[in-house]
């Protein structure tokens, strides 16, 4: 019988203006996470040089791969990792039809309104419970979940983005 061997998964990361998608990167987080008592310049180093193992990493942008993660590891821990002026949307769940429309919802309503917004759809389970989510789809605004267990009605999007971009 073979032996099955559970690998790393992809995850995307927004590195400077590119989002880029690292194999391992929620195997090096998760263990980071583990370990509250690592400095966060401790917990960079670790996660960058397990993520820079398994990818190509361009010598010239580590610094920004390193600025991106410190974002990341600090918005895992309950941090604020979002940059002013910057709008980041995730919509989590499974990949079924309701996170589907409520994906398509936004990018709707970030065109009609000419929103810059980053948005993200996020299946790892792993990551979605650390947004203390129970039930999909559930659409986190800048780190804030802002409904969860249903799609929101337009209006309501409408009113949370545009609430931020004020």
């Amino acid at each position: 019988m073979d032996q099955i061997i559970d690998a790393p998964l992809q995850r995307n990361l927004k590195v400077g203006a590119v989002s880029v998608g690292l194999i391992g990167l929620d195997v090096a987080l998760t263990k980071v996470l583990a370990s509250p008592e690592l400095d966060i310049s401790s917990a960079v180093s670790q996660v960058y040089s397990e993520v820079a193992q398994l990818n190509y990493v361009p010598t010239s942008a580590e610094e920004k791969y390193r600025q991106a993660l410190e974002q990341e590891i600090s918005r895992l821990r309950g941090g604020q990792a979002i940059a002013s002026g910057h709008l980041e949307v995730r919509i989590l769940g499974t990949g079924c039809v309701s996170c589907n429309n409520l994906q398509k919802q936004v990018f709707e309503i970030v065109a009609d309104h000419g929103i810059v917004a980053d948005v993200f759809q996020v299946h790892d389970l792993d990551e979605i419970g650390r947004f203390g989510v129970l039930q999909t789809p559930a659409l986190v605004v800048n780190g804030q979940v802002k409904s969860m267990g249903r799609i929101p009605t337009r209006s309501e999007i409408e009113a949370w983005l545009l609430d931020w971009n004020a």
